[in-house]
């Protein structure tokens, strides 16, 4: 008879009798940096999803933007709100391909914590004026690693597999796992899927703009859409070491892609002129005000300019503000000013 109590080492066992022999095992993690005593009651993948969902970063993303510059209705996505339509997206594929649902999670959840305010547009300023440049999946590692600190130790001593998910999100290389592999396509289903769907309740596209071969091989609905590409993706990895989808999916959603850059992601009336040059504005000269004035910084971050340089810890300072917080530094500084 079972006692009534499951515990870390039960779960371990359970991921070998259900998961697929390609899931990553919590056992096999290849471990975090810093050695720790294990959880009594959860895996490694399931404690650093936990870290990442109370970590201050994450917190943040609710005021961050997804697509729309200061949106005038209540319904549309934010920057955490597509990390938990990721999230959901990615854990559907992850159970039914019998891969690791949690691993899958903290991944899923840690992408996007190094996004700047105001959206890309935020992004494409910082990439413009930091030495170096900017990319929003460095900088959510970053953020794991250096910017939260856990139990007053400076990062969130992650495992390798999620720091490796979360930094190869997007970008050229494949995560080492099958599990970071399902969080980058499923980042794209979101995204595509949700801003469609904010354009079109938004009015700066009407469905009849939709390009009709990609509606008539992925669907008519939001639901539908979403739910072609993820069985898909199902369909096309069970039992194989890489993620994948059929190429006419692929193809579809490549172009819609392509089709919601020139549509919606340059357009003026997601993101005005106006709107554009306050983000321009306002991110430009924050960054140049505190690379000035350092002393103005809080005393954590004045204490890492001797490791890492000012410039770096302005950038980490400035990525990390919310839309509103950096609307509202700006303009008391501004303020203080006259």
């Amino acid at each position: 008879m079972h006692s009534g109590k499951i515990g870390r080492i039960e779960l371990e066992k359970r991921e070998y009798e259900i998961l697929s022999p390609l899931a990553a095992k919590s056992k096999e993690s290849l471990g975090r940096d810093f050695e720790e005593e294990k959880c009594a009651v959860r895996t490694e993948y399931q404690r650093d999803r936990d870290r990442i969902i109370h970590s201050k970063a994450f917190r943040r993303l609710m005021h961050k933007t997804q697509v729309f510059l200061a949106p005038e209705g209540d319904h549309f996505r934010t920057r955490l709100t597509h990390t938990i339509e990721v999230s959901q997206i990615a854990r559907t594929i992850a159970r039914a391909l019998a891969l690791n649902e949690d691993l899958t999670e903290a991944i899923a959840l840690g992408h996007d914590l190094g996004h700047t305010p105001f959206g890309h547009s935020g992004e494409s300023v910082l990439n413009e004026i930091h030495p170096g440049g900017f990319k929003h999946n460095v900088q959510s590692l970053r953020v794991v690693e250096v910017l939260e600190s856990h139990n007053g130790n400076r990062g969130m001593n992650l495992t390798r597999e999620v720091r490796d998910g979360i930094v190869n999100h997007t970008g050229p290389v494949l995560p080492m796992t099958l599990e970071g592999q399902i969080v980058k396509i499923s980042d794209r289903i979101a995204y595509i899927n949700h801003d469609i769907d904010d354009a079109l309740r938004s009015g700066v596209i009407s469905e009849s703009e939709l390009p009709k071969d990609c509606i008539e091989v992925l669907g008519t609905t939001h639901g539908s859409r979403i739910d072609t590409l993820v069985t898909s993706m199902i369909e096309s990895s069970v039992g194989k070491d890489i993620i994948s989808m059929a190429p006419e999916c692929l193809e579809s959603m490549n172009k819609l892609r392509a089709f919601m850059f020139e549509n919606v992601y340059h357009n003026n009336k997601v993101k005005r002129d106006e709107d554009l040059a306050d983000v321009d504005k306002i991110i430009r000269f924050l960054y140049s005000y505190y690379i000035e004035h350092p002393d103005e910084m809080s005393d954590d971050r004045k204490s890492m300019i001797a490791e890492f340089g000012i410039n770096e810890v302005v950038k980490d300072l400035i990525a990390g503000m919310t839309d509103r917080y950096a609307s509202s530094v700006y303009n008391k500084i501004m303020h203080s000013k006259k």
